[in-house]
């Protein structure tokens, strides 16, 4: 007997700065003016996505002493602007990334149940970590953790995140009505933490929220990262977006599951996607390419490949071939503040299989780091984008995926007018809401408060 044909889940992400933006479109815009945000999180609402995915950086990158020329915009704060957000728009969840190794825990949960108050439950965490020296410098702590570490520490401020999110009773049943005061409870909101990472008590002062605990998402794909998902997380965003790496990213992260108690149902997976829609597929590989081009420029090239080699290549023409020196396999020199962290594992292999790559296509620099980091996960017309996004979800590669668009913020206007009515009238995505919260849009269970977990114990 076969199964029902699983529906798509769609989320919409706000690139921030990074090399998927063509900043030389014209219709490139702001990514800061707060117009930008309303215009991408509208369109996404229209389409009746899942979520709008906000991403967040901590301080501006720096390589070989100089600031990336992609971060001049800088990077505005990720729960201002969704707060803003949730006066704007009417059901699409509002996701934002927000970082365990500098943060603390009551402060991250207040900002996330406030958030899930104000939008009436469509809140939504991404659980990141973060690993370099350089972002600890804004902060008291400073340093940076190993992978283990910082997986650790994730996994205890989520659950310490959590405790205060459980601390109040469900909502509606802590006030005296008749008296306008508040049940003399000293229980209600009270929480104790004492581990490795925190040790903090108190009383927590946001009532339990509309989804109880805001949507955890997690964005690592090390083996620490998908076991932390398995763990946690109710979506995990993935850069498989591919058949046969999707299907055996899928299948590994659902395997870890039951070690947890949880099912298959209760953790999506949603790769990050890129598209290129174009009146036939020949039209639309072309207009790829050129996006490519656009994207990765000779200088955006020669940054790429300095992470790799771990060498200053400015003097190297990016139209020219790969240099002929091998990496520097000793500590990270330059991304500042990575010392002993390297980007990539095996620095020698790596270069050697883009070495054999160059020559078999007689590829520049530039034109190697087009390849290497390709990012078009669909191209062609919308019939043809509309039925790969199907064929993927159906054959267990993803559960809907995560769509970045190379203009912001008017980018993803085509594939909302075109691909999504397609998907509609497969029967694989909604044609309307029908329900209020995030967790209705993904099919999750509101968790159930956990008194023993809580402080009210």
């Amino acid at each position: 007997m076969s199964r029902p044909r699983k529906q798509i889940h769609l989320a919409a992400h706000f690139p921030g700065v990074n090399n998927t933006t063509v900043w030389s479109d014209p219709r490139s815009g702001s990514h800061i003016d707060f117009d930008s945000f309303v215009r991408l999180a509208q369109t996404a609402e229209r389409a009746k996505f899942d979520f709008f995915f906000l991403a967040e950086g901590l301080r501006l990158r720096e390589q070989a002493g100089r600031i990336y020329d992609l971060d001049v915009v800088g990077r505005p704060d990720t729960f201002t602007v969704l707060a803003a957000l949730a006066a704007v728009t009417d059901r699409l969840g509002l996701a934002g990334t927000i970082n365990s190794t500098f943060n603390e825990p009551y402060e991250v949960a207040r900002q996330f149940a406030t958030l899930d108050h104000l939008s009436d439950g469509r809140a939504a965490w991404n659980v990141v970590t973060s690993w370099d020296a350089f972002t600890g410098e804004n902060f008291r702590r400073g340093g940076y953790l190993a992978e283990d570490d910082r997986y650790s520490r994730a996994t205890r401020f989520l659950e310490t995140a959590t405790e205060l999110f459980d601390s109040w009773p469900e909502p509606g049943i802590v006030a005296d009505r008749d008296r306008g005061l508040f049940i003399e409870d000293p229980r209600i909101g009270a929480f104790r933490h004492d581990d490795a990472h925190f040790e903090i008590a108190g009383q927590f002062n946001v009532p339990r929220s509309p989804q109880g605990h805001p949507v955890i998402l997690q964005a690592g794909d090390s083996d620490g990262g998908r076991e932390f998902a398995a763990r946690t997380a109710d979506a995990i965003f993935s850069r498989h977006g591919g058949l046969e790496a999707g299907r055996a990213f899928y299948a590994d992260v659902k395997r870890r599951l039951a070690a947890y108690g949880r099912t298959h149902e209760q953790l999506l997976v949603l790769p990050a996607a890129t598209f290129a829609i174009g009146d036939t597929d020949a039209d639309a590989h072309e207009k790829a390419a050129i996006i490519r081009r656009q994207q990765v420029s000779g200088q955006t090239a020669l940054r790429f490949l300095e992470q790799l080699w771990n060498r200053d290549l400015s003097a190297y023409d990016p139209d020219g071939p790969l240099p002929d020196v091998d990496p520097d396999v000793g500590e990270s020199h330059i991304a500042r503040g990575r010392a002993s962290v390297r980007m990539h594992r095996d620095p020698l292999a790596t270069a050697r299989e883009w070495r054999e790559r160059a020559e078999a296509g007689n590829l520049s620099i530039r034109e190697l780091i087009i390849e290497v980091t390709g990012r078009q996960t669909f191209i062609g017309t919308a019939a043809t984008i509309a039925a790969s996004i199907d064929d993927l979800v159906q054959k267990d590669a993803a559960d809907g995926f995560i769509l970045v668009p190379h203009v912001t913020p008017d980018g993803l206007d085509e594939f909302a007018g075109t691909v999504v009515p397609l998907l509609q009238e497969r029967g694989v995505f909604r044609a309307d809401y029908t329900g209020t919260t995030l967790r209705d849009h993904l099919g999750l269970s509101v968790p159930q408060r956990d008194p023993v977990a809580s402080g009210a114990r």
